[in-house]
């Protein structure tokens, strides 16, 4: 099978399931796990911040990132169908006690935001207290937002005494596909989310990154939450091993990505990254054809297919699955 439904889907190398075998482990809830100490000081660095947590999930990323910048009964503002409002299962509100207002369209829409933004008014209405954005944007086909727009809203909330959070689960597409520097995208959030286990295809992963005492404070609340893991090191040996092999190659992805956009009929030019949506009216019939033919791909609601590249799609398995359903979605 050729599978396009999901990033998440690759499986470790072999290469990768060496480094795993063979590294140094320790207790990582005692802090002695040096694989994954490395791992957090390599991506903190990348990133021009002070420190990183690692997670077993990206929900749990963002739960901690967001929660130290919002507090109960307090409000963050994000895009509507961004991953932390549609994909954590209600989570930062029923764990972490905060709410959350949206707007619908862009991933970043600034003049919205500003129009949304709620100033402290004591007992009257809830205080908006941070800014989310998801960069790439998921649910918006890959979408990569412009630095230029991420540093113009990072100015707004700092004029406003707010904080950002960037969810960055796909941040490592973004810096491929745009050469913007890692440190660029951490310079406009106060803290972020970087996910190991989807373009870069570690089996498992995420982190969490931001000042030593946001994530001081996120080390307590990751053992509160249940993720106090000990010896990790080798999870961490395959987001290490990822770094070093698989960051600069997501560029495939993308050209991957392109070229099953225009066999679908959809414009190669607005694909940004690895994610490919086609508008269609039912979708549901080209996901089963397609199995039927060996291409695993999914439905987003009842108007669009999804496609997704990632490692374990060749070249030929890109053009396979672009002959299959360049006749099925005719």
């Amino acid at each position: 099978m050729i599978d396009l439904r999901s990033d998440t889907v690759t499986k470790p190398t072999a290469a990768m399931r060496e480094a795993m075998a063979s590294a140094e482990v320790g207790d990582d809830v005692f802090g002695e796990d040096p694989t994954v100490r490395a791992l957090e000081e390599r991506v903190a660095g990348m990133l021009g911040k002070e420190a990183a947590l690692f997670t077993p999930t990206g929900s749990m990323a963002n739960v901690l990132a967001v929660r130290s910048l919002v507090g109960v009964g307090q409000e963050i503002l994000c895009e509507a169908s961004s991953h932390i409002a549609r994909a954590e299962l209600g989570v930062h509100g029923a764990v972490t006690g905060l709410t959350m207002r949206t707007w619908v369209g862009r991933p970043l829409d600034l003049a919205t935001i500003e129009s949304m933004y709620a100033p402290d008014m004591g007992p009257f209405f809830v205080a908006t207290r941070a800014l989310s954005v998801e960069n790439t944007h998921n649910f918006g086909g890959g979408a990569v937002i412009p630095l230029d727009d991420l540093e113009a809203m990072r100015r707004f909330a700092v004029e406003r005494g707010l904080g950002v959070h960037l969810d960055g689960a796909r941040l490592w597409n973004a810096h491929v596909a745009t050469g913007t520097p890692l440190a660029s995208y951490g310079a406009v959030a106060d803290v972020l989310a970087v996910a190991l286990s989807k373009g870069l295809g570690a089996p498992v992963g995420s982190l969490m990154v931001g000042t030593a005492d946001a994530v001081a404070e996120a080390r307590v609340w990751r053992k509160r939450l249940g993720g106090g893991m000990r010896q990790i090191g080798i999870l961490a040996a395959a987001g290490l091993h990822a770094l070093d092999h698989h960051l600069e190659r997501l560029a495939d992805d993308h050209v991957h990505a392109r070229l099953l956009a225009e066999a679908c009929g959809v414009d190669p030019s607005t694909v940004d990254t690895n994610i490919v949506v086609v508008p269609m009216a039912d979708p549901g019939r080209v996901v089963a054809a397609a199995r039927e033919e060996g291409v695993l791909v999914s439905a987003v609601g009842a108007t669009s297919l999804r496609l997704v590249t990632h490692l374990d799609v060749s070249r030929a398995d890109a053009e396979q699955a672009a002959t299959v359903l360049s006749r099925l979605v005719a």
